[in-house]
């Protein structure tokens, strides 16, 4: 696993570099229990490969899971052998309360959504100390309202929340706040306080549930794990894997068993039969079984609260002590404190460590033998391409993973995970490394050199950031460390060289340096489902494919330059990729009329549609298609190049032999301030028209950052007409009025944290090789100029704004909730997964910390950064600016 040792002195500092070296596994246990196993690809085993309906949220609670668990502020060890979390009923549910609920992607009129509430409020690294808080209604959950309502609304109407239906109305909800506190490696502490915010004393069954992952099932070796009565208030573990532990409550409490089964006399739903039911024959009198819950009924007072304490160990029943808590959370106060910089106001820094915290508890442990589950469907795995992943039979996933949202995306994602590496590097480099290690490791890579995109099609084609996120990653090592990784590096170079061999080889449909890539994670942003095949027949060359070759090829020299300090043979690398980037550049700015990507009477770049009988035309929409050449614009640092100078000679030898390079490249190639160099694929004159509709309040600058299309198409939506159909593009802000991909989310407008991610970086890139006297107006027509630092600054700034709260107590991301202003919301911040193009309210998946985590990066980063300071000392001044923490080695 690759280590890190950043940090301070601190507690939890001292514990992540223990677990980084192997001294303790401080990451042994963590909140790793998915939110949603039902509904997805692993537990599906359907004939029409329909996993919504073959195992649906009214069944999770009967029937046994195959790769997986799930449940509400779950904890389990890093292999989910052994599983807690917490069900409770109100008195008038029809369910047990034990996982999340939310529609399936035919149920909802947008596609698949929660309809819960739950916040991530704190966590650290090493899972020391997490809390979290679930609002849970007192009277009866609308489980039918909220499907028949959604149900029967159409895409234009806004979806059916649980807000809507009434529920919390007179603060008739339990805040259930659970916070887990590690004495050891091995001894979890739990405290879970009941809040009753209403105005009458209210009554809650909680049960505190641990069982185990149903192997036996499955004819996996080894004995059976057994949980048994150890007491009233114990209840002893036994599993091979993890040993012997003890789960135990403090006070009086009878535990009830069960087993973790489908089918026999006790079953997986026997809790619930049991609590809603009443049926006492429904648990195993005998005290043994494979899923067990101490049975606690609460009567909390109105406008009171009651708190449960219990402890998971290595070692019998002993004291619980809430003094565990208290400084463990100091410690955690002591960690962030050392980990943002000073100069972060208090809303910033609120905002950053929830953001951070969402992510720590986004981890989840995430189990799939490709192979097996192609046999288990009655399936040669050599010959069952029809099959979903029918070509992954290589893949045997047992891993701990940042996941995007562990409900509505309970799987990774290979551009998210890149992106959730850059934030998670802000705490834990370790983890961040060890991450991007994972996708290209034997385990994952197709041996065709592909990185598996997402579980419901890992054919599918992510953009290739992999290279640009290891890099970054290993300059905020160097940053905080005083050394980089040089072994890690190398090792993720040779493993990049193989996926940027499968681009090259298989998405150049004409070989022309001109790339294709399919929907590329964006969804329905264009005319045409880009993973289909055309209406029209042909191919797109597209803009955003390209564009994300040439950043692979700018990474990938970076990362060669960056390798041969050590080591001279990767200068004949960093030429090669040179060259590869030099033709995308002549690719796209090559002057045959229609044929190029570039309208110099739009001053913007468009996907070309090629047609099968040789003629090409431009699809205009303005989106984020042609934003995205901006992005491929990367500062070199000219001790790297002038300590090589045959590679210099070799580039000035290349250029000199291809006039069509010269131009291009000399062009888009610019020297900063103490002999920086840029590379791009424009000129300063594109440049300047690009960033006229980027920074345009009418097109894509929202007060809430950059809008992933011009709201220009809300006026003038884009049309295309094939035959007797009209396809189009207009203006989308919130959510999507397509169906395509499903209709779960929407790049046709609003505001994404990622390609505000690329877009600060590339303005910072561009202002190395600039420089101050490169001034624009921002707004477009404002009056007012800024160089580009202030630009990417500016940008920052308004993403930030999402989430600072209101004079009114209300926050943009909230939208016109009123609830959220109040005093038991306001503070509680959920991270979407995207955002309202004019208004800045989340949209999408409510818990997408994963690249929205990204907001505690700028907060802090430009709260220690000036533009001299980058011009000085490059893109490593940048990575200073994040807070840089002594450790005791480097001391």
């Amino acid at each position: 696993m690759a280590t890190s040792s950043s940090g301070s002195s601190g507690a939890e500092q001292r514990r992540l570099h223990d677990a980084d070296h192997a001294a303790a596994g401080w990451r042994r246990w963590g909140p790793y229990l998915s939110e949603r196993q039902w509904g997805t690809v692993r537990e599906d085993y359907s004939k029409d490969q329909d996993a919504w309906h073959f195992l649906s949220h009214d069944e999770a609670r009967s029937r046994a899971y195959r790769w997986g668990e799930d449940g509400i502020a779950g904890f389990c060890d890093d292999e989910q052998s052994v599983c807690i979390a917490l069900a409770m009923w109100n008195g008038h549910d029809p369910i047990l309360k034990e996982r999340y609920f939310g529609l399936t992607n035919s149920e909802g009129n947008r596609g698949e959504d929660v309809k819960e509430y739950w916040f991530y409020v704190d966590a650290t690294p090493t899972h020391s100390y997490q809390k979290m808080v679930y609002k849970y209604p007192q009277r009866e959950y609308p489980y039918n309202d909220l499907v028949a309502t959604n149900r029967a609304r159409g895409r234009d109407d806004f979806e059916y929340e649980l807000l809507d239906t009434g529920i919390f109305a007179e603060d008739r909800y339990f805040d259930v706040v659970v916070e887990y506190a590690k004495a050891g490696p091995e001894e979890i502490l739990a405290r879970i306080t009941v809040h009753n915010r209403g105005p009458e004393e209210a009554s809650l069954r909680l049960l505190p549930t641990i069982w185990f992952r149903n192997t036996w099932s499955w004819g996996t070796p080894g004995p059976r794990p057994s949980l048994r009565a150890a007491g009233r208030s114990v209840i002893e573990a036994e599993h091979e894997r993890i040993g012997t532990r003890w789960f135990s409550v403090h006070g009086d409490h009878q535990p009830i068993f069960t087993e973790n089964e489908s089918n026999g006399t006790y079953r997986k739903d026997a809790f619930h039969r049991y609590v809603v039911d009443g049926d006492k024959d429904a648990v195993n009198p005998a005290g043994t079984g494979t899923k067990a819950a101490f049975d606690i009924d609460l009567r909390v007072p109105a406008g009171g609260a009651e708190t449960v304490l219990l402890r998971f160990a290595d070692s019998p029943a002993g004291p619980i002590g809430e003094e565990v808590f208290a400084q463990r959370i100091a410690e955690a106060d002591e960690f962030y404190a050392a980990c943002f910089a000073p100069a972060l106001g208090d809303a910033e820094r609120q905002v950053s460590r929830q953001a951070v915290a969402g992510m720590l508890w986004s981890k989840q442990y995430f189990g799939y033998d490709v192979e097996r589950w192609l046999t288990e469907h009655g399936r040669d795995p050599l010959q069952a391409r029809d099959l979903r992943n029918g070509d992954w039979f290589h893949m045997i996933c047992h891993d701990v993973i940042s996941m995007p949202d562990k409900w509505e995306y309970p799987w990774f994602a290979a551009w998210d995970l890149a992106f959730h590496t850059i934030a998670l590097s802000l705490v834990d480099l370790g983890f961040a490394k060890q991450q991007l290690e994972l996708l290209l490791s034997r385990r994952y890579l197709h041996p065709s050199g592909q990185i598996p995109a997402y579980e419901w099609n890992f054919s599918d084609v992510n953009p290739p950031v992999h290279a640009w996120a290891t890099h970054l990653v290993y300059q905020l090592d160097k940053a905080r460390n005083g050394a980089g990784d040089h072994d890690w590096l190398e090792a993720m170079f040779h493993q990049l060289s193989r996926n940027f061999s499968w681009w090259v080889n298989r998405k150049d449909a004409d070989g022309n340096n001109i790339f294709q890539g399919g929907f590329l994670g964006l969804d329905n942003i264009g005319v045409f489902d880009r993973s289909a095949p055309l209406p029209t027949g042909g191919h797109l060359d597209q803009a955003d494919g390209t564009a994300w070759m040439a950043l692979y090829c700018q990474s990938m020299l970076t990362i060669a330059l960056e390798l041969s300090i050590e080591d001279p043979v990767y200068v004949e690398q960093a030429q090669a990729y040179f060259e590869h980037f030099a033709w995308i550049a002549v690719a796209v700015n090559h002057e045959t009329g229609s044929a190029t990507m570039w309208d110099d009477e739009d001053g913007f770049f468009y996907d070309l549609l090629r047609l099968p009988d040789g003629t090409s035309q431009r699809l205009r929409v303005r989106s984020l298609v042609g934003l995205l050449p901006l992005a491929a614009a990367t500062v070199y640092d000219p001790a790297l190049i002038d300590r090589h100078p045959q590679l210099m000679e070799g580039i000035q030898d290349f250029v000199k032999r291809h006039p069509s390079v010269s131009a291009v490249v000399s062009a888009g190639r610019q020297e900063g301030r103490q002999g920086k160099r840029l590379l791009a694929l424009f000129e300063e004159n594109k440049l300047r028209r690009i960033l006229a509709r980027l920074l345009d309040e009418e097109e894509f600058l929202s007060p809430y950052g950059i809008r992933s299309v011009s709201r220009f198409h809300a006026e003038h939506p884009f049309e295309f007409r094939v035959g007797d159909r009209t396809y189009s593009v207009d203006y989308e802000p919130a959510e999507s009025h397509s169906g395509m991909f499903g209709g779960n989310s929407n790049w046709r407008g609003p505001i994404w944290m990622p390609a505000n991610t690329l877009m600060i970086r590339a303005l910072l890139n561009l202002y190395l090789g600039y420089g101050d006297d490169f001034t624009v107006e921002c707004p477009t027509g404002s009056g007012v100029r800024m160089n580009l630092f202030e630009v990417a600054r500016e940008i920052s700034d308004r993403q930030t704004r999402i989430f600072l709260p209101r004079p009114d107590g209300g926050r943009p991301c909230y939208g016109g909730q009123e609830v959220f202003a109040t005093e038991h919301w306001r503070d509680l911040i959920l991270f979407n997964e995207y955002f309202h193009g004019d208004d800045g309210a989340g949209l999408g998946a409510s818990h997408q910390t994963g690249w929205t985590g990204l907001v505690a990066v700028f907060a802090n980063m430009f709260a220690g950064l000036a533009g001299t300071d980058l011009l000085d000392q490059g893109m490593p001044g940048m990575l200073h600016a994040l807070p840089v923490i002594d450790t005791e080695e480097r001391r």
